[in-house]
């Protein structure tokens, strides 16, 4: 049978945007996802990652509804939301050099040299992050505040407008997809150990837990739902983690100190 076309693709806007983020996503998933077979990826894990998902976000939407002040309860937890992705690799980049620290420290001694010596993929995902990131801002914050492009010729100004137009364009979606994937995969450090990244994935959203709280206060609604809002997220997502730490061991025969 012949393949059926989506219609969509003949509306030009569509199919250029579409093209986009495509792009952006196959580069960042280039960049940012380097498996080569080194994590466990057990399927009965990841449909209960997703299924906590779900549930979480299900929880935070209705939290939203039932304690929140109409659409701005809704643009709040949206923003959250984003504002969670954008901040996770960030702290990532902080905690995670102390976390991965202490699981070098607690393996045994003939093995350190061996989880240091993997240490080059996580390393090299987080210079590129940093590099992106870097170039993304610095060309913002150049383009809105420097007079350089009035000082040039009008067709070399059109010619520098347009490539600031077309990277920010291409680079946010693939900020978005790099910050996603980053956050996913605790910038590969599966590499250094298969249990690392559950690890990381506990600590890291206390991490997040704290920072919201230092910066916003506590959520709206009662002191139950406030705590639920407060301590569901972390605790759910450290229950799923130490059972996939647990699987990792019964099933896989992966140890912390093996």
């Amino acid at each position: 049978m012949p393949r059926r076309r989506n219609p969509l693709r003949r509306v030009p806007f569509v199919n250029i945007i579409s093209g986009i983020i495509h792009s952006a996503h196959r580069a960042a998933d280039r960049l940012f996802v380097q498996d080569d077979g080194v994590r466990i990826n057990d399927p009965v894990v990841m449909r209960v990652q997703l299924f906590r998902s779900v549930l979480g976000l299900l929880a935070t939407l209705a939290l939203a509804f039932y304690y929140g002040k109409g659409t701005d309860a809704w643009h709040g937890a949206a923003g959250d939301g984003l504002g969670n992705l954008i901040i996770t690799p960030v702290l990532l980049i902080v905690t995670g050099p102390l976390v991965v620290l202490g699981f070098v420290l607690y393996a045994p001694p003939h093995l350190r040299p061996s989880l240091r010596s993997r240490l080059k993929v996580p390393l090299k995902t987080v210079a590129w992050y940093v590099l992106a990131v870097s170039i993304f801002a610095g060309v913002l914050v150049y383009a809105g505040t420097s007079d350089y492009l009035n000082t040039l010729p009008k067709w070399a100004a059109a010619v520098v407008a347009c490539v600031v137009v077309a990277l920010f364009v291409w680079g946010l979606p693939f900020l978005f997809f790099a910050s996603l994937y980053s956050a996913k995969t605790s910038f590969n450090t599966a590499h250094v150990h298969p249990m690392l990244p559950a690890v990381l994935t506990a600590v890291l959203v206390w991490v997040v837990a704290v920072f919201n709280l230092i910066l916003e206060g506590m959520p709206e609604g009662p002191m139950a739902a406030q705590l639920c809002s407060l301590l569901g997220g972390p605790l759910s997502v450290t229950a799923v983690s130490l059972w996939e730490l647990r699987r990792m061991r019964t099933r896989h025969g992966v140890t912390v100190r093996g």
